[in-house]
């Protein structure tokens, strides 16, 4: 049997995958708001089968997060289209910066330093800031990073850059490895995420806390970001993965 279809998995299958998602429990590290996950054994084997109950918020552990999360009015989890959930992947490595300094906000600036070394950031695409802050997990006192006042000193997107993604290249979607899209330093400047409302504002999603960014290239890869189909859900965890070039 072969078909264009069947042709292109078997292409697919011959690829490098790799796993964008943390594995994640009651321990894992959360947004503060949020109660600790529970996971509960209903029946095991020697009931016959095994079986579990869970409970944890939406935006827990490599997530996404649908317009509605932020922006009235605006799209459920489950009224994205599947099409818009795989998309080319370009990755702007700025893991050095983060790593000299936790407060390390994304600018326009950057953006156009990345593109003279990479070409320009093509429409439709999904652009993920890799800092490596994922490399801390599943550390949560690491992973939150307070300071002496119990502020967190996290990376992040910068509003400007992020306009200038959506606005003047016309990506889809957006995705980092921190909890939220603003650096931590713009939020308490702003006391708001204002560039994770804006996102949201675009009718679209960003994916958070995703993981293994070092093991992608700048460009030519594909994420998919496959997802249970909650219903009225402002988001979920998700099982986000990329096919390398």
């Amino acid at each position: 049997m072969s078909n264009e279809l069947i042709d292109a998995i078997a292409l697919l299958k011959k690829k490098e995958w790799v796993d964008l998602t943390h594995t994640f429990g009651p321990e894992s590290p959360h947004f503060s708001a949020f109660d600790a996950a529970e996971f509960t054994t209903l029946f095991d084997h020697d009931d016959g089968f095994f079986a579990q109950s869970f409970k944890f918020a939406g935006q827990y552990g490599t997530h996404i997060d649908a317009p509605i999360h932020f922006v009235r009015e605006t799209r459920y989890l489950d009224e994205l289209g599947l099409k818009e959930l795989v998309l080319p992947l370009v990755v702007i490595d700025k893991s050095k910066e983060s790593d000299a300094n936790q407060d390390f906000t994304l600018t326009v600036e950057d953006i156009l330093k990345f593109e003279a070394q990479h070409g320009q950031i093509e429409a439709g695409t999904f652009v993920a800031l890799r800092t490596d802050w994922s490399k801390r997990w599943p550390d949560n006192e690491a992973f939150c990073n307070k300071d002496a006042d119990g502020n967190n000193r996290i990376p992040g997107w910068g509003l400007a850059a992020l306009q200038f993604l959506f606005d003047e290249r016309k990506v889809k979607a957006v995705g980092h490895e921190t909890f939220d899209t603003d650096s931590a330093i713009d939020f308490q400047k702003n006391q708001a995420l204002l560039g994770e409302y804006y996102v949201l504002e675009q009718d679209t999603y960003q994916i958070e806390l995703l993981t293994n960014l070092d093991k992608v290239p700048a460009k030519g890869a594909v994420i998919f970001n496959i997802v249970p189909k909650p219903e009225k859900a402002s988001g979920f965890p998700v099982r986000s993965f990329a096919i390398l070039p």
